[in-house]
């Protein structure tokens, strides 16, 4: 079985030598670190941490401090945690230098943050998710659902009202670009 998840066991081998005995029930990887920096590299890819240190600077991290530890509450609590990052990482979308959680439909650029409409949030998604520029045609089936070629305005009300909100809230008037092939994000 495949395993795609990493718990990194940080300063406590005691619980490493307990879940390397059952290493071969759990459905995530361990490893072991007893001093020193935890590599980003497991930890970019959804890793978890799991100590008895109290405040590390990192966020997928989980604090032991309550004995006796039951193990099987332990690897449940594990689990949920990997699917809460599982979960985040899905609805947490970088776009250039802003990123959009889907389910609150709100843009973030460092401090700022901007709500979205669902449609704004649908026509940000489809375009970025294009390599080419989007028709205003495209858009209107694609983003709208309108199967014919309307005689309508409301692409180009919706990109219009959409850049406005970057201009205002994040100072960017590049965010959603057009051509004469159609609108695209770079």
């Amino acid at each position: 079985m495949f395993k795609s998840h990493f718990l990194i066991v940080y300063n406590f081998p005691v619980l490493f030598n307990i879940l390397n005995e059952v290493k071969d029930i759990l459905n995530f990887n361990i490893k072991s670190i007893n001093s020193g920096k935890i590599d980003n590299k497991y930890l970019k890819k959804g890793g978890l941490v799991i100590s008895t240190e109290k405040k590390m600077k990192i966020d997928n991290h989980i604090q032991i401090n309550n004995y006796p530890i039951n193990l099987f509450k332990l690897i449940d609590l594990i689990n949920i945690q990997f699917l809460k990052n599982k979960y985040y990482q899905q609805n947490n979308i970088k776009i250039d230098k802003y990123s959009i959680n889907l389910n609150s439909r709100i843009m973030k650029h460092q401090f700022k943050t901007l709500p979205l409409t669902e449609k704004e949030t649908d026509i940000i998604i489809f375009l970025n998710n294009s390599d080419i520029p989007i028709s205003i045609n495209d858009l209107q089936i694609n983003v709208w659902g309108h199967k014919s070629k309307l005689e309508t305005h409301t692409v180009e009300t919706h990109v219009y009202r959409l850049r406005k909100k970057f201009q205002k809230q994040f100072q960017d008037d590049n965010f959603i670009k057009s051509s004469k092939k159609g609108y695209y994000i770079s």
